[in-house]
């Protein structure tokens, strides 16, 4: 049911009908001959209608000479050094997002900006804890997720999958209440270029209005800063304020909405980017 992660060439794709897209993950320019070709030949034997691309700036005007818009962009995304665009290609009817839907979007966007770096400094509830999750944690974790995401796009709900990207690239992070997780986020890492997507961020129902993704991301970020992280970044749902506010209190900046770009909790969802540089 998942959408399928392969090689294309020197590149990484994901493409399936789950998303009914087509995501370059990472783009090697070694693959610039192909990689069109590549695309345009999955998009038409499967009636995808979006292609969505995480680009290095230096290859970008490829992607523009190929008809690509720009919807969002994080600097020194690299290594500290070269920034990445977010680039779209459209068809069908899903760039179009329905006027009072965008008004939600600008308004959540408004919102979250008027609360940058509003950091209260109180100190996490006493009866709750955080600390990072182990492979013992995945069963209980994906019952988390399974509550607070009815879809998502990589299997989160299968603990095995848990365990293996534990392994792999990804740090889990939960907040617990005499025992029981409460809440729970992850960090997923590229170590070659030293940036982490903040992401994965649910609080069971009767934890919410505890502020404890704020709390998660503050410790997240030490973690991450700690191990020599530069760049921390988000793509969050762009209906939903609270994470959006969560980001731009805890100094993020905003950088661009990615269109009904992902599908979560049933439907296909814009997403919103928000970035920090490490001691900026």
């Amino acid at each position: 049911m998942y959408d399928k992660i392969e090689y294309a060439g020197s590149s990484l794709i994901q493409h399936g009908k789950m998303n009914n897209r087509i995501y370059l993950m990472k783009f090697s320019p070694k693959d610039e001959e192909t990689i069109f070709p590549l695309m345009n030949k999955l998009l038409s034997d499967n009636s995808y209608d979006k292609i969505f691309c995480k680009v290095p700036a230096s290859s970008a005007d490829l992607f523009f000479t190929e008809g690509f818009l720009l919807e969002a962009y994080i600097p020194q995304f690299y290594e500290g050094k070269e920034d990445v665009l977010f680039m779209s290609k459209y068809f069908g009817e899903r760039a179009s997002v329905p006027y009072d839907q965008m008004e939600i979007i600008k308004d959540n966007i408004k919102i979250a900006n008027e609360k940058k770096n509003k950091i209260s400094g109180d100190p996490l509830p006493g009866k709750f804890s955080i600390r990072t999750l182990k492979e013992e944690n995945a069963p209980e974790l994906t019952e988390v997720y399974k509550e607070v995401f009815k879809t998502y796009p990589f299997p989160i709900h299968e603990p095995e999958y848990i365990i293996k990207t534990m392994r792999d690239n990804i740090f889990y992070f939960g907040v617990f209440e005499n025992g029981k997780l409460a809440a729970a986020s992850s960090a997923e890492s590229d170590l070659k270029s030293l940036n982490a997507e903040m992401t994965d961020f649910a609080t069971l129902p009767e934890y919410r209005g505890n502020g404890l993704a704020l709390y998660l991301l503050h410790e997240m970020e030490k973690f991450m800063i700690k191990k020599g992280f530069l760049n921390l970044y988000t793509i969050a749902r762009a209906f939903s304020a609270g994470m959006n506010i969560t980001f731009a209190k805890a100094g993020y900046n905003f950088s661009g909405t990615l269109v009904n770009n992902t599908d979560i909790s049933g439907r296909i969802e814009s997403m919103n980017v928000w970035y920090r540089l490490v001691n900026k």
